[in-house]
């Protein structure tokens, strides 16, 4: 009889488990937004490399998917217009390219306030992305314009010089214009009658075109993606540092209805692709210099006496980075101080020290 009744139970008990619904994955919208076109490394990294992982990360616990919606290259915002989209709920998740962003984003600036000190993209992005996470100010910044900082992005290794017609040296550069962006426009002033044109990576090719300016400062694997020798034959390695140009950011008000696990896988994969980004970036470096000679173009190595020469030319813009912030009743120059301990630590010794001039100032 209790064998009876024992079965009776246990047939029971597994007919309601076997009725009772299991859990529904829960699909969660996400816009995602660049000016840039697909084609760009960071724009294709984010597709093949950010997307999966988190796609894989979430269906680890099975609760909740993405429903990613990418749109790229102007759909919905232009290369400038990502940030202002972002704080508009344009897009939900963006790649800011913060050097178009000097007054809204002044902490941005560190790595670019500092030329010739590394180029290597990953101790860059590494470095930077830790003083982001120390020092409140860089956060701060972007949560002022509705936004929350996931990662710092560097994709070049560093900036180079693009050119019309050969140049040798630095002096070969003076009189003439020179299209940059942002901060990088800074490092003509010490080149007697130079004038930098504001544009992006977008514009550079037919800015060199058309006459518009006789150089670029761009880095070889962007002149390769955008056949920047077609119209440029000519690089003069400079090897001018490797700047963080990218963040990831996400819409606060996205971000706050987001569920707790989804906030944290964004965030860890947000710093894998911060690596992973960088670590292209330095692969493709080679190769890219390869691919710009094979494509008819000449390079031209800058000497280290012209390299020191041409930093010690500049006028002290880290020092005045530095101040800018703390005038503003931030740490600038705590952040400064920190970031070169921080690639020195990682063995890279800069042609100019800058936190040491910064410090007589």
């Amino acid at each position: 009889m209790f064998k009876t009744i024992a079965r009776g139970a246990a047939l029971t008990l597994a007919l309601g488990t076997a009725a009772m619904p299991a859990l529904a994955t829960e699909t969660i919208k996400a816009v995602v937004i660049d000016g840039y076109p697909a084609r760009s490394m960071w724009v294709q990294e984010f597709s093949n490399f950010f997307i999966p992982e988190v796609d894989k990360r979430l269906a680890e616990a099975g609760t909740y998917k993405m429903d990613w919606q990418e749109s790229y290259g102007g759909t919905i915002v232009k290369p400038k217009g990502v940030l202002d989209g972002i704080k508009l709920g344009l897009g939900d998740i963006g790649i800011v390219t913060t050097i178009f962003h000097n007054s809204k984003l002044p902490s941005q600036a560190l790595a670019a306030a500092t030329p010739f000190v590394s180029s290597d993209a990953r101790a860059v992005a590494k470095a930077v992305d830790e003083i982001a996470k120390e020092f409140p100010a860089m956060q701060a910044e972007f949560d002022a314009q509705n936004q929350v900082y996931l990662a710092t992005g560097v994709v070049l290794d560093t900036y180079q010089v693009f050119s019309r017609e050969k140049v040798e040296k630095v002096a070969d550069l003076q009189g003439d214009k020179v299209a940059g962006a942002g901060m990088n426009l800074r490092y003509l002033e010490g080149i007697e009658g130079a004038a930098g044109v504001r544009g992006g990576l977008t514009d550079f090719y037919n800015m060199v075109q058309t006459g518009l300016v006789d150089h670029a400062m761009l880095w070889p694997e962007a002149a390769a993606t955008f056949k920047i020798s077609e119209v440029a034959p000519y690089m003069l390695q400079a090897d001018l540092g490797a700047v963080n140009t990218k963040t990831v950011t996400v819409n606060k008000d996205y971000w706050e209805g987001l569920p707790a696990e989804v906030q944290e896988v964004l965030k860890e994969v947000a710093v894998l692709y911060r690596d992973h980004v960088a670590g292209i970036a330095m692969d493709r470096a080679q190769e890219s210099r390869d691919a710009y000679v094979a494509a008819g173009g000449t390079i031209t190595e800058l000497t280290a006496d012209q390299r020191a020469a041409w930093a010690n030319a500049m006028p002290n813009i880290a020092a005045e980075w530095a101040r800018g912030l703390d005038d503003a009743g931030q740490p600038g120059t705590d952040m400064l101080n920190a970031y070169m301990a921080k690639l020195r630590d990682a063995g890279f010794e800069p042609v100019r020290d800058w936190s040491a001039d910064a410090a007589m100032n």
